[in-house]
């Protein structure tokens, strides 16, 4: 993941660079948010960036209602199943092709599947809401804000994680029995008044804002946590750096939500800043 920080550096600065040139008004989940972890995953995995419409479609639409969300993954998974299959004839320097001497096809493109969904959409969400959160709020940006957001925007609102109990356990007073499943609530999780001091509030100087469980906890947390905190690290870091004097171009409450969605987030972020000349 150390490896991959000046590549998405590289990332960040470019698409800085276009927004710069393009002047405000933008969209930043269009412009900034979506196409980082789109590209950086893309690469990652080996997959050509000039699909990655296609991927940010049909990704969507596993986590949007009203879309196809089974056609979208056989769409996925029909075409990757024909990358790996390439990558086992012309390997290149890349996840999929590391991997496919450890795994058969099927599991590799599953692997892939659910690296590729989740290795762009929950961050690219995380990204653009963040900044929406530091700006309606009116607070800078710090290095401790990642987890201080992610603590508290736990974008997992629907779909929540489960657990299913080994043996009898009595949780907080209740008792679960073998074999039953227990859904979690991020959002919940993340404002324990036991574990954080006025949990409700938005502190990007929390001290121990690192102790939320965003990325799940024990053996099956998130996979890709480091790549998110690097993406959501570097991302931020470099927007308001180049854009200090960023803020909303529209009205707080015009800034349309993703109520609806399985991962929280905006629809589209217009931002502004100062201009010279």
């Amino acid at each position: 993941m150390r490896l991959l920080e000046p590549r998405i550096e590289q990332i960040a600065a470019e698409h800085l660079d276009a927004m710069a040139k393009a002047g405000p008004p933008v969209d930043l989940v269009t412009a900034y948010a979506l196409p980082i972890p789109s590209l950086v995953i893309c690469e990652l995995l080996g997959v050509p960036y000039t699909d990655h419409d296609f991927f940010q479609d049909r990704s969507a639409a596993l986590v949007t209602p009203g879309r196809d969300g089974a056609q979208a993954t056989a769409d996925l998974t029909a075409y990757l199943g024909e990358l790996v299959r390439r990558k086992r004839v012309e390997p290149g320097d890349d996840l999929i092709s590391g991997l496919t001497g450890e795994l058969t096809d099927e599991e590799l493109t599953y692997v892939a599947l659910i690296l590729l969904v989740a290795g762009h959409e929950t961050t690219a969400n995380m990204l653009a809401l963040g900044v929406f959160a530091l700006l309606k709020e009116s607070l800078p940006f710090e290095e401790n804000a990642v987890e201080e957001l992610l603590r508290w925007l736990s974008i997992l609102h629907q779909g929540a994680p489960s657990r299913a109990a080994l043996e009898d356990v009595e949780v907080a007073g209740v008792l679960v029995r073998k074999g039953e499943t227990v859904a979690l609530s991020l959002p919940v999780i993340n404002r324990d008044d036991a574990v954080f001091e006025e949990p409700d509030a938005l502190k990007p100087d929390r001290p121990d804002a690192r102790r939320h469980l965003a990325f799940g906890h024990g053996v099956h947390q998130c996979l890709g946590q480091q790549l998110a905190r690097n993406e959501l690290r570097i991302g931020y870091r470099a927007l308001f750096e180049r854009f200090p004097g960023l803020r909303l171009a529209v009205p707080a409450a015009e800034v349309p939500l993703k109520h609806d969605a399985s991962v929280y987030g905006v629809r589209c972020l217009p931002v502004t800043w100062p201009t010279t000349g």
